[in-house]
């Protein structure tokens, strides 16, 4: 049955689109959803065939959709973090990265068995994890913030360095392919690398002064960056063949950490286009699969995900963490989970096409035998990681804390209090002096808008139950409260209106209640709660009992307080709503407002 090219294309946004809500309500790598998608619409009922629709764009288009996903993945490269996070993740990402890559090599190479250069490719592809399959995974596991910030940092930073690791092997045998000389596969690469590095970092620092000196309208920041993106990696191919992708990830690292440039804006555009493209590209490489691809790999396959998943992971976990204060339990936990994602299917199916055109042996298995390593990795420790992590005790008990949405004077004032009786909070806000001024404070913070897809790979929800938005904006309050109803349930979503006059907040209130609980009173908003503060009200706790209970408590400071929370003696809080009423249980503890 022919279907017209229009609506095919039309059908993998669709498919895309579904797929990536999907995996959102679920909180499972969305990466899964795109494969049995495409492997639905193409070789199952044969309604999608990306090589009669592309025929000789094919190639090119892959490659400048694989461009533009390094690119933005090295921007989140910055050289600051990687000296930050501790010794463990500094290891697994260089030393344990090399290990797994000989180890999965090797056992690739006498397994399967194939070339030593698919090998060594193969292997070089499986070494990155990737925060869009390792956060997902972590939301739903929640194990102890050790485990949690080890594998978190871990599949942000090995991304863009497993990458730049995986292109530099694919140019290196692109290099050799050339001459079977080593002095002239030695030149070949070295060209490689010079073209790369140098266009890299001339088209970074070139891009990086024209965004700090406002050599552009702020309109044409992200189409001038993609053009010269685009533009330097067909120049950088044109010059020493395959070398565009390199120079792509040196000139997103290079931007990434020049001082005082401002990429946030054009982050956030690079994370829109890269989902786009990461939704249609999947689909489609899934859907050149054919069944008998699977089954040529035969039982080999097996020889290898069981190789990945009991040799070179935990070789390279027990390298890294010599020396650690990481129990065995915790290391256990972390040589489970190491998802692949969306890097290896993307370089991958680049690599793979290019090679059978230049007929390396065996390059064909390449692609299948990723996508099976992805499925197979991220749908066994999804179901088994969280078992895993209780019966070794690294999991999480129910979490009681608080993502805030605002850094503002009355959200700090709210957070010092809740930490100050065990409960975790982390503060969102976009404003810079916020956020510093809450740190100062030591409180948890993110520099950002909450609801971006920066937010999604970088917050650290691990002990959040319940989410506050106290902005003094409502529509970063409803807009929020849209985002985490999903993370947290409707019933652990709360807002604050903002606004003073009835008839505005008549109108906040019913837009916020289709979103979120109305926070405290429905006569308290964020103005009527940040003026009492500026007239000498504070955070007060106070110990309900016998003698003392809740009901004395509301007729000694009648209109003259507000109560805020109920903590309970196992460290739970139960939020004061406009919606409900409840009476807190003698021994727990009030906070409110108020001026004593």
């Amino acid at each position: 049955m022919e279907v017209h090219t229009l609506t095919m294309l039309a059908g993998i946004l669709v498919l895309g689109f579904a797929s990536q809500v999907l995996a959102w309500w679920l909180k499972v790598p969305a990466i899964l959803f795109l494969l049995i998608a495409g492997l639905i619409a193409g070789p199952t009922i044969g309604l999608l065939n990306p090589d009669a629709m592309f025929g000789e764009l094919m190639f090119p288009l892959v490659s400048m959709a694989v461009a533009i996903i390094l690119f933005e993945g090295s921007m989140t490269l910055h050289f600051s973090q990687i000296r930050e996070v501790g010794g463990v993740i500094q290891r697994l990402v260089s030393i344990g990265a090399v290990a797994t890559w000989l180890i999965i090599s090797a056992i690739t190479h006498w397994a399967m068995p194939c070339s030593w250069e698919v090998a060594f490719l193969f292997g070089a592809i499986t070494v990155v994890t990737g925060p869009t399959v390792i956060i997902p995974l972590l939301r739903t596991v929640r194990p102890t913030a050790a485990i949690a910030n080890v594998l978190r940092w871990e599949g942000i930073i090995i991304d863009p360095i497993g990458a730049n690791f995986a292109v530099l092997v694919y140019e290196f045998i692109i290099a050799g392919t050339a001459s079977s000389a080593f002095g002239h596969t030695a030149i070949v690469f070295g060209e490689i690398l010079v073209t790369g590095f140098a266009l890299g970092a001339l088209g970074g620092q070139l891009l990086g002064t024209a965004l700090r000196r406002h050599w552009l309208p702020e309109y044409m920041h992200n189409f001038g960056a993609l053009s010269l993106l685009i533009g330097l990696f067909a120049l950088s191919n044109s010059l020493a063949e395959e070398s565009g992708l390199l120079t792509v990830t040196i000139m997103g690292i290079w931007l990434a950490n020049m001082k005082d440039v401002d990429i946030a804006e054009l982050l956030n555009f690079k994370e829109s286009l890269s989902l786009l493209l990461i939704s249609g590209l999947f689909i489609m490489l899934a859907a050149r699969i054919e069944w008998a691809d699977f089954n040529m790999l035969g039982w080999g396959a097996v020889v290898v995900l069981l190789g990945m998943q009991f040799i070179a992971r935990p070789v390279s976990v027990l390298l890294s963490t010599i020396g650690s204060p990481l129990s065995w339990q915790e290391r256990a936990m972390i040589c489970w989970v190491a998802p692949r994602g969306i890097v290896a299917a993307a370089v991958s199916a680049l690599f793979a096409l290019h090679l059978q055109e230049i007929g390396v042996p065996q390059a064909e298995m390449l692609v299948p035998l990723t996508f099976l390593v992805i499925i197979v990795t991220v749908v066994l420790q999804s179901v088994s990681a969280r078992w895993l992590a209780r019966a070794l005790h690294v999991a999480e008990p129910d979490g009681h804390g608080f993502l805030i949405i605002g850094a503002n004077n009355l959200a700090i004032e709210i957070g010092k209090a809740l930490k100050k009786h065990g409960l975790r909070v982390l503060l969102v806000d976009s404003n810079w002096e916020n956020t510093r001024k809450a740190r100062m404070d030591g409180l948890a913070v993110y520099y950002g808008n909450a609801v971006s897809e920066h937010a999604d790979r970088h917050l650290d929800m691990v002990g959040l139950t319940g989410m506050l938005a106290l902005s003094w904006r409502d529509n970063v309050n409803s807009l929020a409260c849209m985002r985490y109803r999903n993370e947290f349930g409707a019933a652990n979503t709360f807002t604050l209106g903002s606004n003073t006059d009835d008839e505005a907040n008549e109108v906040s209130r019913y837009t916020n209640l289709s979103f979120g609980q109305r926070l405290f009173s429905e006569h308290e908003n964020f103005r009527s709660l940040s003026s009492r503060l500026k007239e000498g009200y504070a955070i007060h706790s106070t110990h309900l009992s016998e003698e003392y209970t809740f009901a004395r408590w509301q007729e000694q400071h009648e209109d003259k307080a507000v109560a805020l929370f109920s903590v309970s003696k196992d460290g739970r809080a139960e939020v004061f709503t406009s919606g409900k009423t409840f009476t807190p249980a003698n021994g727990h503890l009030l906070i409110s407002i108020s001026m004593e």
